[in-house]
């Protein structure tokens, strides 16, 4: 019987990878927060990644595309305060002079180093502190929580899970963090993750078990509906342990380590005062279950309404109905946990102060049964409060 449990260390609770924290002053000036940090394998690792899907994409997210096609990689540079992207080439040079100093850093090649960042668009990189940070890095496996801090933005706390995972043959660990808080959306949610574990895996196999965990975990969340120009998700696996889990024990601990970064992005979300579940039931198709949660997760109306505590059916019912879904206004129902606020497309009678009362809480469920089909999909999403807006007033 396998076993997990989480310990500390995130991204260094694997054997066999240290990290490293410094502040380069990248978007203020300031070096008093750390906003730059290395992630590294002491020993040669399989790679897999996921990147955004916007035609947008950043020099970095261009540059780790291009190095993860070997399917093996070292380390992952990654900076906080800066985006680098819509740079044109000196932003492409920039990304590869981050790789190159890192891979310099630690004496390995420069297509074994990846690149993310995070910050403003369009802005160049202040190279000359970014390169002098990375030359005075010290890396150690007490490093995964600063590696974890020096990535956020808006973020409000550090984002990061450990689990050891016990087989019939030993055991193997896996660690995560990740940084997002605004500009999310599935297909990626805006974010920068890095995963790493110590178990043996096959090249396939890491691309199989991330491509299927990014799409039940990163790919179900959104706050605001916007897409990013950065996401990326990095799978690093060393082998260190010696241990060679099955892909489906490995694939329900790497779901437990995204799911639970996913949910913390979501709850840390910008200017976020609920956290609200969305379930689409007995769609016509799998296509269509997923069209009519993110309808109803990314409506300005929906969210408005929730930030109230104003459990608003109509809204929803509303959402559905545009969003080109096969559906049947007579046949839907919907529910607030597990109360019904609407049946049949008419309201149910159950006390509005019942109702009102979950919408107030800081987490609950909303269901639409669509009673069409057999598909079903859900997506974590939040309310839309007037501190999002403040936060998004720009500078």
């Amino acid at each position: 019987m396998n076993k997990e449990r989480k310990i500390k260390g995130g991204v260094c609770a694997a054997e066999g990878f240290v990290a490293g924290a410094t502040g380069c002053g990248i978007k203020t000036g300031s070096v008093t927060r750390d906003d730059l940090s290395v992630v590294y394998s002491e020993v040669p690792a399989v790679a897999a990644a996921t990147f955004t899907t916007n035609k947008v994409k950043a020099a970095p997210v261009r540059i780790s595309a291009e190095h993860i096609r070997s399917g093996r990689a070292r380390a992952v540079v990654l900076n906080s305060g800066n985006a680098n992207a819509c740079t044109g080439p000196n932003g492409l040079a920039d990304a590869r002079a981050m790789a190159s100093a890192t891979a310099k850093l630690l004496r390995v090649k420069s297509s074994q180093v990846l690149v993310c960042s995070t910050g403003r668009i369009g802005v160049p990189m202040p190279m000359g502190a970014i390169l002098k940070g990375i030359s005075s890095l010290k890396l150690s496996r007490a490093g995964g929580t600063p590696a974890a801090k020096s990535i956020m933005t808006s973020d409000t706390f550090a984002k990061e899970i450990a689990l050891e995972v016990t087989t019939h043959d030993g055991h193997f660990r896996i660690g995560g963090m990740a940084k997002g808080a605004g500009m999310i959306d599935p297909n990626m949610a805006t974010m920068l993750c890095v995963v790493t574990t110590d178990a043996i895996l096959s090249g396939p196999a890491l691309r199989t078990a991330l491509r299927e965990s990014v799409e039940d975990s990163f790919n179900r969340i959104t706050i605001d509906g916007d897409m990013s120009t950065n996401d990326t998700v990095i799978l690093l696996a060393n082998g260190a342990s010696r241990i060679s889990p099955s892909p489906k024990i490995f694939r329900h601990a790497l779901d437990i380590v995204t799911r639970a970064l996913a949910r913390m992005i979501v709850e840390d979300g910008e200017g976020v005062s609920r956290f609200v579940e969305v379930e689409v039931r007995r769609a016509a198709s799998k296509a269509d279950a997923r069209r009519a949660a993110g309808a109803i997760a990314n409506s300005t109306l929906v969210k408005c309404a929730w930030a109230g505590g104003d459990p608003n059916w109509g809204r929803i019912l509303d959402a559905v109905g545009y969003c080109g879904a096969k559906m049947d206004e007579a046949k839907t129902d919907i529910f607030y946990d597990d109360l019904p606020v609407a049946l049949g497309g008419v309201v149910s009678k159950t006390p509005v102060k019942k109702l009102r009362q979950i919408a107030a809480k800081k987490a609950f469920r909303v269901t639409v049964d669509l009673k069409v089909g057999k598909a079903s999909h859900m997506v974590w999403t939040t309310d839309l409060t007037e501190e999002y807006v403040r936060l998004n007033l720009g500078e």
